[in-house]
């Protein structure tokens, strides 16, 4: 990591009369609205559909908005440096498209009040020009899980992780939950990336769960890899992650989450312009529009896709919730009791597996 040059520390000298233009409650006649990306635009997934967002943003105001990004930003002292200079810059708003980004954008919002802060999945909002988004991608796990029970033949599906943070142990778990629902002989293997975007990774992650048998695979990484090994291997079938990767539609491909962020940038970046901005926590899942469905193509058994369609619609209309007891947690203990759905702050908290999941989380 990079450490933090006198850049850095200049900021505090006179980044707090910077943009003062940005100040939330007044209206703005152009907004400039940059993008932290953890990984390449071209990644096929999660930072594409960020950037989508982004290009949703300037379709919508058109000359009102300027754009700026920067792709492939680690964590850390990196990220911190990066969100210095935008808003250095002129930036009206950063949003922080990575968990890891979360330190960082705290600790430059402190320095520049003027500036608002989206930060994507995280939790910390120290200052009042930090804001907090959010999608429940595990409600896409549960269709996914459903799809995956019924279809897998060899009763082994598989999961590539990226971080033992909540997100993804909750998309772990529901993902199992709703295969183990449709399928009470399905098991569950894990593999643990310890990376958003690593091509080479995730593809040997992918590599590994076949090797183990499985053959119905859902990824929490960010590139197109898995479903790239996935397609070497006849009778193997996996998710597209983050993005439709429709490119995959003909091979193993059966649907997809799709992240759909243009929305919210759009609605964030309007209240700046209008003079409606706020701090706030939004989590929004199929019911908002945030977590979409990609289409369930024909390898998928007509009332298989139905199934899934019809918990899909279930859970936008918001009669079911995919975590409805009886849950017990792994260890046997009791979670959930019967028809009680789980607390927001016990899924955002979440560290631990569901019964029937074999294996620990990393610490």
């Amino acid at each position: 990591m990079l450490r933090r040059t006198l850049l850095t520390s200049a900021a505090a000298g006179f980044g707090l009369a910077l943009a003062g233009a940005a100040a939330a409650g007044e209206p703005m006649d152009k907004v400039k609205a940059c993008f932290v990306y953890v990984g390449p635009i071209g990644d096929g997934g999660w930072t594409y559909q960020h950037h989508d967002g982004a290009l949703q943003v300037q379709a919508a105001y058109g000359d009102k908005v300027e754009l700026q990004w920067q792709e492939s930003v680690p964590d850390g002292a990196d990220a911190e440096r990066v969100l210095t200079q935008m808003a250095l810059g002129g930036c009206n708003i950063i949003f922080t498209t990575s968990f890891g980004y979360m330190d960082a954008t705290n600790a430059v919002a402190a320095k520049f009040p003027n500036v608002m802060f989206e930060h994507a999945t995280g939790f910390k909002r120290d200052h009042p020009n930090v804001s907090t988004y959010n999608a429940r991608f595990y409600e896409g796990r549960a269709v996914q899980g459903t799809i995956a029970g019924r279809m897998t033949k060899s009763n082994k599906i598989g999961y590539i992780a990226s971080f033992p943070i909540p997100e993804v142990i909750m998309g772990i778990n529901s993902y199992y939950l709703h295969a183990k629902k449709v399928n009470p002989d399905v098991e569950v293997s894990v593999v643990w990336a310890y990376t958003w975007f690593d091509p080479a990774k995730e593809a040997d992650a992918a590599k590994a769960l076949i090797d183990q048998g499985v053959d119905v695979i859902a990824a929490h990484t960010d590139s197109t890899a898995p479903l790239a090994e996935a397609a070497k291997t006849p009778g193997v079938i996996g998710f597209g992650q983050a993005s439709d990767m429709a490119e995959y539609k003909d091979g193993p491909r059966v649907s997809s989450i799709i992240d759909n962020w243009g929305p919210y940038y759009v609605k964030r970046v309007g209240a700046l312009l209008d003079g409606s901005y706020e701090q706030i926590d939004a989590w929004e899942g199929i019911a908002g529009g945030e977590v979409l469905i990609g289409e369930i193509t024909d390898a998928v058994p007509a009332d298989v896709k139905a199934e899934a369609e019809a918990l899909r619609d279930a859970i936008a209309a918001g009669t079911y919730h995919p975590f409805t007891g009886p849950i017990n947690k792994q260890d046997g203990s009791a979670w959930l009791a019967d028809g009680q759905t789980a607390p927001d702050g016990d899924l955002l908290g979440m560290g631990f597996y569901v019964e029937g999941i074999n294996g620990d989380i990393p610490q």
